[in-house]
């Protein structure tokens, strides 16, 4: 019988069992080794293994917030000669290989009890293919620019005549690039993100007065009500909805930048936060999923404020169409410059 049979393992850490070990014979105390070894491997894995799964379940809690709050819709024209780009005389614009990607945002700001359904913010995101920058091209609402099947009327209108796909349409057609992905969030939207992440700093360029809030030239650290006041101003300023893009891109940026911060990024309730509330507003076409959208989030990862660049799409003034309508007039050299610039990847270059 063995001697040792019945006799507990020798602890990790007890002194007396260490104290014998010169009066061991050589076998036993390398067999005590590897035992030892082993023991602290296991001890060492755990350790590892803790916070490594702590923050891959996190990550999985995150991905299951996202994919459940995200929802799709059809908001690409369907497939069809029409739903490419297409120049003044209907025929298709080539478009070159490895361009980037063409995001469009849209905005809506309908308030609870509110009809119709026109868009409110339109923004083209263009993600060049090298992904070590991003442009935000805003586009006025009040843009005269021609609607497929509808003749000219405002930009903002083809989204009420159409909805998304026909917008995309507008857009294509007017740029002459083509629109990969489209986004739809709600302002209240914003107004959750910019709580979730403590609130944000914007540059004001404009003060104004209005429901309540006073906005002085200058940062302003804004919460969400604040901020949604902000970006919802038009009569108090004085260009009107160019002033209140030029708000609404000084705010875009401002989240970007907060969002991004390691005071987000590396807090997980806030980012927990800011991501329901991101996603729980978010609307996305039907061929952008959350896969991609993770992606594409985790190229542009070491993006930083210097690396966002925003412009208005180009105008020439301020003008009335035949039925008496306010309109923002098109530069159409202009525009076509900027067209020409996405298409082939080489915004840098546009001034």
């Amino acid at each position: 019988m063995d001697p040792t049979q019945g006799r507990a393992e020798p602890d990790l850490f007890d002194p007396q069992d260490s104290d014998d070990e010169a009066s061991q014979p050589a076998s036993r105390r390398d067999g005590k080794e590897r035992r030892r070894n082993r023991r602290i491997l296991v001890v060492a894995l755990v350790l590892l293994l803790v916070p490594v799964l702590a923050i891959g379940g996190y990550l999985v809690w995150l991905n299951q917030i996202v994919t459940n709050n995200v929802k799709q819709a059809i908001l690409l024209p369907d497939s069809g000669p029409d739903a490419q780009p297409l120049d003044k005389q209907g025929n298709p614009v080539a478009q070159p290989a490895g361009n980037g990607t063409n995001y469009l945002l849209i905005g809506n700001d309908a308030r609870p009890g509110d009809t119709g359904s026109r868009s409110d913010v339109m923004v083209l995101v263009h993600v060049p293919e090298d992904r070590r920058d991003v442009t935000l091209i805003h586009f006025p609402r009040d843009l005269w620019v021609p609607i497929p099947g509808r003749g000219e009327a405002k930009l903002n209108a083809a989204y009420a005549f159409g909805g998304a796909p026909l917008l995309v349409k507008t857009m294509q057609n007017m740029l002459g690039i083509e629109i990969d992905h489209v986004a739809m969030v709600g302002f209240e939207g914003f107004k959750k993100m910019t709580d979730a992440v403590g609130g944000v700093d914007v540059q004001v360029e404009e003060g104004s007065e209005g429901d309540g809030k006073v906005f002085r030239e200058g940062t302003m650290h804004m919460d969400g009500e604040t901020a949604l006041v902000f970006v919802r101003q038009r009569m108090q300023l004085s260009e009107g909805d160019i002033s209140r893009g030029k708000r609404q891109q000084a705010f875009i940026k401002a989240l970007m930048l907060q969002t991004l911060s390691a005071d987000t990024l590396t807090n997980p309730i806030r980012l927990k936060d800011f991501l329901d509330a991101a996603t729980s507003n978010l609307t996305v076409d039907q061929k952008l999923d959350v896969g991609t959208m993770r992606s594409e989030a985790f190229a542009m990862r070491s993006l930083r404020g210097r690396d966002v660049r925003f412009i208005t799409a180009p105008f020439t003034g301020f003008g009335w169409s035949a039925d008496g309508q306010s309109i923002d007039i098109v530069d159409e050299v202009r525009m076509q410059e900027l067209g020409e610039a996405i298409r082939t990847d080489s915004l840098g270059s546009y001034e």
